[in-house]
């Protein structure tokens, strides 16, 4: 057991439970970090409470701090605060599931083939196939930045959505290049293939689209020690502009512009006194590109995020405590991303982040029961939504 690493010791407000994921390194280009084999990860023991009552799993998943948050906000120095439209907007959730546009990661066969070492293409521009993807074809790892080291399939470790049972745990170690480390926050990316539901080009906004997840906060003793963005929750959007990536062939001219908005997770670490460890959430972003402080996290346990995409082009973005169906006091702010207007939603997908040092683990992070939502326009006779569902 001497090359396995001690990654997660869960503790809920429903007792104490224990977790032991027993580890090896994921880095098959660094000698002192073999690759990270599935069956490995699947020998990880891994010990649940028993679930209770229907009544009580959507009373548990409001896990209370165990410390006291700062009663003031933290200043974000490269944030703004704004406050949230009064008028309502559309809630993330409404309308129709959209066909396969989810996953609730129930089925026991559920998988993840590991194919390291993982891409890196926006730090080395290198793209190493072939790439990650789960059984059920759902899910694939990003070429950007490759996948996170763990992707594990478990039972919750604390009640969730009534009848939910497992989720998705993703942990990440050796994030950035393969076989090199930067000490710099780098982040691995868990992409949704939305293509096989919604179609290749994405999904309308005159659809009304919008994306929920459940993520579970662990306790904070089990969070990276790391003041910044710990965990993310994204989508892939579509508008015309000029074109402004460094490396598109394009750049400059007007075109099909694609960026990536969403919401993080940042943990603010404590000094071990009077300032406890704590953290909020932030949306990416205003018109201008700048990120938003949202709400202060004052509960831990299953949070409920959402975003929906609106025809004229804004992007509404939710947070609340717990697994219950959000509502407009979860509203955090509407906003046009980097001042777009977004046309098509193309997939939404999942950061996980932490210090590339080759030895730090990320915060553990259990996703469950992601789901894409649409209204479906009035239909013109003779005309097509050109959205495949």
């Amino acid at each position: 057991m001497a090359r396995y690493d001690t990654l997660l010791r869960w503790d809920s407000a429903l007792g104490t439970l224990g977790v032991l994921l027993a580890m090896a390194s994921v880095n098959a280009d660094e000698p002192s970090a073999p690759p990270l084999s599935q069956a490995a990860v699947e020998r990880s023991p891994i010990r649940v409470a028993a679930q209770p009552s229907a009544t009580a799993r959507r009373v548990a998943s409001r896990t209370p701090m165990r410390s006291t948050a700062p009663t003031t906000k933290q200043a974000a120095p490269a944030a703004t605060t704004e406050a949230a439209p009064k008028k309502p907007v559309l809630i993330p959730g409404t309308g129709t599931p959209a066909k396969n546009a989810g996953d609730d990661f129930e089925d026991e066969n559920w998988k993840w083939n590991y194919r390291h070492p993982k891409s890196s293409e926006e730090q080395d521009e290198r793209v190493r196939s072939p790439i990650g993807t789960s059984v059920n074809r759902k899910w694939f790892e990003g070429m950007k930045r490759g996948t996170p080291d763990l992707v594990k399939r478990i039972e919750l470790p604390s009640p969730g959505l009534e009848g939910s049972t497992h989720g998705l745990l993703l942990a990440t170690q050796h994030a950035g290049i393969p076989g090199k480390v930067t000490y710099q926050m780098m982040q691995d990316d868990f992409v949704f293939d939305s293509g096989r539901s919604i179609g290749g080009s994405g999904m309308s906004v005159a659809d009304s689209p919008s994306i929920v997840t459940r993520v579970y906060l662990p306790p904070f003793e089990q969070w990276e020690k790391r003041t910044g963005p710990s965990f993310g929750f994204r989508a892939g959007c579509f508008t015309h502009a000029i074109i402004t990536g460094e490396d598109h062939p394009d750049k400059g001219r007007f075109g099909v512009e694609e960026y990536w908005p969403g919401m993080f997770i940042c943990f603010e670490k404590g000094d071990g006194g009077e300032k406890a460890d704590a953290a909020h959430i932030r949306v990416r972003g205003n018109r201008n590109g700048r990120e938003i402080r949202g709400p202060d996290v004052k509960e831990l346990g299953w949070w409920t995020l959402g975003m929906s995409f609106t025809p004229d082009g804004q992007i509404h973005y939710f947070a609340s405590p717990g697994v219950d169906e959000l509502t407009m006091d979860d509203h955090i702010t509407s906003q046009f991303p980097y001042g777009y207007k977004t046309e098509r939603v193309k997939t939404f997908f999942y950061n996980v982040c932490t210090r590339d040092d080759g030895k730090t683990w990320s915060t553990p992070w259990v996703i469950d029961d992601p789901q894409m939502y649409f209204v479906k326009r009035p239909q013109v006779a003779g005309s097509k939504s050109g959205t495949n569902r």
